[in-house]
């Protein structure tokens, strides 16, 4: 198992660095499926942050036009564009036969970053974590060779339980930009104010919100694990990110829904052990 940073790829050593939940979890599968998980994590790592990236939205489409030309040029047998992640990720693509219907949502969803309108309510919220978190996870279920009906269903509900926690994790980092991602519905209802999170202000009126949200990921975590009997134990390493999500969402819990308290922000300091201890039993 390679985990020093001399050992790693350019994927490896990207998604260790920005997405260090999915190297994590990227380190329980099979050595020769590992550079194909690292280079799909990468690849996402490119997408998500055009948001960040970018000083106009016009900017945005062109970096992620950048990424569809490239998916379409691999299943069109096209030149592909030359690129750190581009190359491995075109030929895990080609050699394991993932499918573009899932690389064309993920990137027509970071679409919806550029346009700084929060969700108007849950449901919005939640079609978000479906279409940025939920391809993610069964993408990496292919990689492995998992195919099943079963496995995709149960790879939506990670991908929203996972995309879910992460938003809730991400409010300061996003108040910092002026932006946020909770349901408008829900923030008007519980009397929480966009200003007081750009104020970087943990106000009361917040944690009703953030545990209205924390919910709905809850809910998602119990249906993917109740869809659990039957799944092959090739399936684990793409649903090991069920088992931080459910670390970050007790952590949450636990600062009674501040999503400002540090021990929300920091690293859990078990994730090695959970992990290791799931991966030993084989659930997630």
């Amino acid at each position: 198992m390679a985990t020093a940073t001399t050992d790693l790829s350019y994927c490896g050593r990207e998604v260790r660095k920005h997405d260090n939940d999915h190297f994590l979890t990227g380190l329980f599968a099979p050595e020769d499926r590992r550079e194909a998980l690292f280079a799909l994590h990468a690849f996402n790592v490119e997408i998500a942050k055009t948001r960040e990236v970018v000083s106009e939205p016009i900017l945005g489409q062109m970096r992620l036009q950048f990424w569809r030309d490239g998916v379409e040029a691999v299943y069109e047998d096209g030149p592909v564009p030359r690129h750190a992640v581009m190359d491995p990720l075109a030929e895990a693509a080609k050699t394991l036969s993932l499918s573009r219907s899932l690389f064309d949502r993920l990137i027509d969803a970071r679409e919806a970053d550029l346009d700084d309108t929060p969700p108007a309510d849950l449901t919005c919220l939640v079609n978000y974590a479906d279409v940025t978190g939920a391809p993610l996870v069964q993408l990496a279920l292919e990689i492995l060779d998992v195919r099943s009906e079963q496995a995709m269903a149960v790879g939506r509900h990670v991908g929203i339980t996972y995309a879910l926690t992460g938003i809730l994790r991400a409010v300061p980092f996003l108040a910092r930009q002026h932006r946020q991602l909770l349901p408008a519905d829900r923030m008007t209802e519980h009397g929480a104010q966009s200003e007081d999170l750009f104020a970087g202000r943990s106000k009361s009126e917040l944690r009703p919100v953030i545990a209205d949200v924390a919910r709905v990921a809850a809910e998602h975590l119990d249906q993917a694990r109740r869809l659990r009997r039957g799944l092959p134990k090739a399936a684990l390493p793409a649903l090991l990110p069920a088992v931080l999500a459910d670390l970050h969402l007790g952590v949450i819990a636990k600062a009674d829904h501040d999503v400002f308290a540090p021990r929300v922000l920091l690293p859990h300091p078990f994730r090695h052990l959970r992990l290791g201890w799931a991966a030993l039993r084989g659930r997630y």
